[in-house]
């Protein structure tokens, strides 16, 4: 009897991870040999639990993937990223990004790309404070920070709340490179091998299209770790941060980025790394969905 390695898989309780994971951690897909233990936390603690090598396989800040390149590989499918989906800098008052220099702003943490961003786009900017994603806009209603940078949920909530847009980061990125803005991807140990790496990019770019399939089948799911439990958030949510690079990164996402962390490099924001970005030839794994594509519509 073969003996089934389980693997520990980190993703986030928002509702584009708990939507592509679903079927992955529901029994509905499976990684041949394998069993998946699930952790959800916030991405910044899935970023240090990255960095602590905690993980076999885990959702992560494209940020902090430039620091752990020689530990972890990214995987061509799963991927957060796109265009219209940047991360917003927010304020209590109408300003300017200029008069935010030197002032205090709250990020949702230091490995978030969003917080990396922040950076790329100038200087002036490092007095920060570090929350929960969740927990910017109440510290800003408490006059904790002068500005912060939400993500996921919060982007379609600020303007109910009484905040203004000071800028779009993901917009000033897309104007700025000419490419869509590549927010968080999946990471697998460089050590599990290439055969192993390759079943669980197949199995996850699977776990997405079983929900695509099935799109009601997860909401309990979803709404059980959600933030906002509104069903017209949590489909913007969805449809905002899951699209065709989500299934395959292509030579766009790939494009994307690797500027940002060449960009980021240049800077000395992150280290540089002799590393491939992927755990497998992806031309081969690209080449093996497309056969599996032409059989499956024979």
């Amino acid at each position: 009897m073969t003996m089934m390695r389980t693997l520990s898989l980190g993703y986030s309780p928002c509702p584009n991870d708990t939507y592509i994971f679903y079927a992955l951690t529901h029994g509905k897909v499976a990684i041949p040999g394998h069993t998946i233990a699930e952790r959800l936390e916030d991405v910044e603690t899935l970023n240090q639990l990255a960095l602590d090598g905690l993980l076999d396989l885990t959702k992560i800040s494209y940020h902090a993937f430039g620091h752990l390149r020689d530990r972890y590989a990214l995987l061509c499918s799963g991927s957060a990223l796109g265009r219209g989906c940047g991360p917003l800098v927010i304020s209590p008052e109408a300003t300017e990004m200029k008069k935010l220099r030197g002032k205090r702003i709250a990020i949702p943490g230091k490995l978030t790309t969003a917080n990396l961003l922040l950076q790329l786009y100038g200087t002036g900017y490092e007095d920060l404070l570090i929350l929960p994603f969740d927990q910017i806009m109440p510290a800003l209603m408490r006059s904790e920070a002068d500005a912060g940078v939400i993500i996921h949920e919060s982007r379609f909530t600020y303007h109910q709340a009484g905040f203004y847009e000071v800028i779009d980061l993901g917009a000033w990125w897309e104007k700025d490179s000419g490419l869509p803005i590549p927010l968080g991807g999946i990471l697998a140990r460089r050590d599990l091998g290439k055969e192993t790496i390759q079943l669980i990019d197949r199995a996850i770019r699977a776990s997405l299209e079983y929900a695509q399939e099935h799109p009601q089948e997860p909401r309990a799911y979803i709404k059980s770790h959600a933030q906002e439990l509104n069903d017209e958030v949590i489909d913007a949510h969805i449809n905002l941060y899951v699209n065709d690079f989500s299934l395959d990164l292509g030579e766009e996402g790939i494009a994307a980025v690797e500027t940002l962390l060449a960009r980021a490099e240049d800077r000395g924001l992150i280290p540089k790394s002799g590393e491939p970005l992927f755990g497998v030839a992806r031309n081969a794994e690209r080449g093996t969905r497309e056969v599996r594509s032409k059989e499956q519509t024979k």
